[in-house]
């Protein structure tokens, strides 16, 4: 056998046609050959003195081989096939290793390093521990992992679709033509993986999918990094590693000032709709860092939460439905404009707690339903796998696969992005096998009873997983059942994490005080209740979004009366949030008393802080912080009962409680609350201790927009037993306001708490 070779000559050599097209070329060039790297790149010939290189290139007019070392060239032929070119080649050319010359019909020349021609990038460590699910950093392997393989630039990529018949990767890069990089499967994990050199970040792919059935997918990567931008859908590669993070005092204190005995208040809001410019468009995230960070410095919160950021196709879910759980939504800029943001906040002293979706997501074209033609991410019984409220499809936690891309993804956001805590949406929609559903409408478990055992499983292994390697982080449960020891250990039967939304105080609370104060008498129970199970769990006590949309109006307008009593009862509520033990969390708007419900289309109303009464919320909420930051007496044992005891629980007939805060030094604080519109004057406290007590805060001060009704600064005690207590104060309880009293022995609030 002969070859013509060398630069610019065409093979001659006549070969049999087995060679050049053995079983499973049409299967290849059809797009449904499941092994391309077994017919495609350079092959050993029969005859073991030559190679055979096989390539799939349509729209190409030509393609030659090119040596890289050497100048050697040969030229592949056409087949009759458009797009499959052949060739056999002697065995010194490719030795060095080649590269393909290729000519496109438009008359543009590339030179290409051959994808087929290199070996598996993941190892067989990664595969092991992926078919095992036990690879929390799988987001280091899968996805779009540009950089150098087989001393080539480019970029991998790996997606898991083990039911698949041909998956291949699609882009920019390659005319989005499934049949110019179909991958490799590794069946041990169901792992499908290519590299294709010269792929730099920017560039945006999917993957094609052929199910088994024969339909042909296409979906975004479920590790991508990078979105574009929506209503576009495709992944974006994305470089990790470029930003240099300025936080590393911020981390070194962050479990210490993240504790328990810590002040934690939290300010909600939704990154798209807290500001905008002035023609409605989006802050970006370096905008909101410039303007944010501050503004919440300014009034004394120690944590921003931010709705979900994951990337997500309907901007009306508010992020609630995410398609790209490891992507930053592009809507306000590039990943590490994110970073950019969390650092900004972290040289403020600020954390930052994300609002993490694990539960559902949506059943877009583009995302994880049926991924691969079968139910991968979630059930296949729709008793099981669809949320009837939000009409979206439910994780499938029992699949180990599952677990490990979720567990990974919460570790991702609290490593790469420096993320202190994260809130779990909707845990109860998670525990519940009949949550939201009728008789007959779920499976029930093994036991026969309600409880989703792998939901449970997968919470207790998520925490777990996450205080190792993350410890200090802030894990909290929107939770609103009385399921049992939700911030427990799981070791102690619990789900592990640190806090649970206390929903029941929200509502007993929000419940009261809409109601008209001539019938609050008849309910005071939902101001006490609260208190026989405030310490079972570790809580926050939240006024989140959920309470200012849909119809239930702003915090303003769920108040009674005129609109001074309302502006005084949002005062006395935020008072009573402050005050009452549990953590703390506020939506956006409310911490100036915003008059309309939150609209996720539009900023919020700041032209209100024009006048003196809302400004004078703002400065309320700003003086709460700092009282309840600098007073361990307000914070130390939020979670502990001996740090709130009741002086007076029982005054329906005036709407009045009053209790006492401390903490395990010195002093505490003694709160009076009057619900009622009526100034009560010499009202008797009894209280614990002997001494002048200092009036630290009224609701009603005229710099807070209130009418300075109040008992001058301070007051002393009499020797007259009350309420149980040797020593009792006189008091001026102002109307609808709370006071708060600092006792005899109690230090001055710490300005660095």
């Amino acid at each position: 056998m002969s070859l013509n070779s060398g630069r610019a000559q065409a093979p001659g050599a006549s070969v049999p046609d087995s060679w050049l097209r053995p079983a499973g070329v049409d299967a290849l060039i059809a797009g449904h050959h499941g092994d391309p790297f077994a017919l495609l790149g350079c092959h050993a010939a029969p005859d073991s003195e030559h190679r055979i290189i096989r390539v799939l290139l349509p729209g190409a007019q030509s393609v030659r081989v090119v040596a890289k070392t050497g100048g050697l060239e040969v030229e592949l032929e056409e087949s009759r096939d458009p797009g499959f070119f052949t060739a056999v080649i002697p065995e010194a050319l490719a030795a060095g290793g080649y590269r393909l010359r290729v000519r496109w019909a438009d008359g543009l020349e590339q030179h290409l390093d051959d994808p087929y021609s290199l070996p598996p990038r993941l190892g067989e460590l990664d595969l092991h521990l992926l078919a095992e699910g036990q690879h929390y950093r799988a987001w280091e392997v899968l996805g779009a992992r540009p950089g150098e393989h087989a001393g080539l630039r480019g970029t991998g990529f790996a997606v898991w679709a083990p039911n698949a018949r041909r998956v291949s990767v699609v882009g920019d890069f390659n005319a989005w033509d499934g049949r110019r990089h179909a991958m490799r499967l590794r069946p041990e994990c169901g792992i499908w993986e290519i590299f294709v050199p010269g792929v730099e970040p920017g560039a945006l792919y999917k993957y094609e999918i052929l199910t088994h059935d024969g339909r042909l997918l296409l979906k975004a990567d479920p590790y991508a990094r990078q979105a574009e931008l929506p209503p576009a859908t495709a992944s974006r590669v994305w470089a990790e590693g470029d930003y240099v993070w300025s936080d590393q005092d911020w981390l070194e204190r962050r479990e210490a000032s993240q504790s328990r005995e810590r002040p934690i208040a939290i300010y909600e809001l939704h990154a798209g709709s807290w500001q905008r410019h002035a023609d409605g468009s989006w802050l970006s995230y370096r905008e909101l860092a410039d303007r944010l960070v501050p503004y919440v410095r300014e009034l004394g919160f120690t944590h921003i939460e931010l709705l979900p950021i994951s990337e997500h196709p309907f901007s009306g879910s508010w992020g609630y439905q995410p398609s790209g759980l490891f992507a930053p939504t592009a809507r306000f800029g590039t990943p590490d404009d994110f970073r950019h943001l969390v650092d900004c906040c972290h040289q403020a002293g600020i954390g930052v707690i994300l609002d993490w979706v694990p539960g559902h997501f949506p059943d877009d074209a583009h995302g994880l339903e049926r991924f691969d033609g079968s139910c991968l991410y979630e059930h296949e019984d729709e008793r099981q796998g669809r949320h009837r409220d939000w009409d979206t499809l439910i994780y499938n936690y029992g699949r180990r696969e599952v677990r490990n891309f979720l567990i990974g993804n919460a570790l991702y956001w609290l490593k790469h992005f420096h993320i202190d805590g994260l809130r779990i949406d909707a845990v109860a929609s998670m525990l519940y096998l009949d949550y939201s559903r009728g008789p007959g409408e779920w499976i029930p478990n093994i036991h026969g009873d309600n409880r989703n055992l792998e939901a449970v499983e997968f919470l207790r292994r998520l925490n777990l997983a996450v205080h190792a390697e993350c410890p200090g982080v802030l894990m909290i449960a929107e939770e609103s059942t009385s399921w049992p020891l939700v911030s427990r250990p799981p070791e102690h039967g619990g789900l592990g994490f640190g806090y649970k939304w206390n929903m029941g105080w929200m509502n007993d609370s929000l419940r009261y005080f809409s109601r008209d104060p001539v019938y609050r008498s008849h309910h005071h129970r939902d101001l006490t209740f609260g208190l026989l199970y405030a310490f079972g769990e570790n809580f926050v006590l939240p006024i989140s979004h959920d309470e200012v949309v849909h119809g239930k109006g702003s915090l303003l307008n769920k108040m009674p009366g005129d609109r001074w009593q309302q502006l005084a009862n949002v005062r006395l509520s935020l008072a009573w949030q402050f005050c009452y033990p549990g953590k703390k969390l506020l939506f956006m708007g409310c911490e100036f008393a915003q008059v309309s419900e939150w609209n996720h289309d539009t900023e919020l109303d700041w032209g209100a802080l024009a006048s003196h009464e809302h400004a004078g919320i703002k400065r309320l909420v700003a003086d709460l912080n700092r009282y309840y930051r600098g007073l361990p007496a307000l914070h130390e044992l939020d979670c502990e009962g001996g740090g709130f005891s009741w002086l007076s629980c029982d005054d329906a007939d005036q709407n009045v409680v009053v209790f006492v805060r401390g903490g395990r030094g010195p002093g505490f604080v003694v709160v009076a609350c009057n619900f009622s519109p009526m100034v009560h004057h010499a009202y008797r406290v009894g209280v614990p201790a002997a001494g002048s007590y200092r009036e630290l805060l009224n609701t009603d001060a005229h710099e807070f927009g209130g009418s300075g009704v109040g008992n001058l600064g301070q007051v002393s005690t009499d020797p007259e037993s009350w309420h149980g207590r040797p020593q009792s104060l006189v008091l001026t309880l102002p109307p609808l306001a709370a006071i708060v009293l600092a006792s005899p022995d109690l230090p001055e609030p710490d300005g660095h708490a």
